[in-house]
């Protein structure tokens, strides 16, 4: 019984090596195809720009409110409820624009 059950977790062990051994090659072999991907992806742009001249400008990312932009708007924010500048149904109104930003 002991050679058995030594003989299953050897099995287990190499089981589970291989397994993420594999996982690693797939891993490797995406990335790999990927780069090659976008590179052929770029030289068929840059060949099609330079055959009409056209030029593709680059995407702008969107513009999102971080977590900083409104953690420094809540914070001025505050400033002016503490200084009366506003009340307290101004301030929670604001805040809620904010948040939902």
């Amino acid at each position: 019984m002991p050679g058995l059950l030594r003989g299953v977790a050897r099995t287990a062990v190499v089981a589970g090596t291989a397994s993420a051994v594999n996982g690693r090659v797939q891993r490797r072999q995406a990335e790999r195809f990927a780069e090659r991907d976008a590179h052929t992806a770029a030289t068929r742009e840059q060949a099609y720009a330079d055959e009409t001249g056209y030029q593709q400008e680059p995407a702008a990312p969107p513009a999102a409110a971080s977590s900083e932009d409104r953690l420094a708007q809540l914070e001025r924010l505050g400033g002016l409820l503490s200084q009366g500048v506003l009340s307290q149904e101004e301030f929670a109104a604001e805040k809620a624009r904010i948040l939902q930003s």
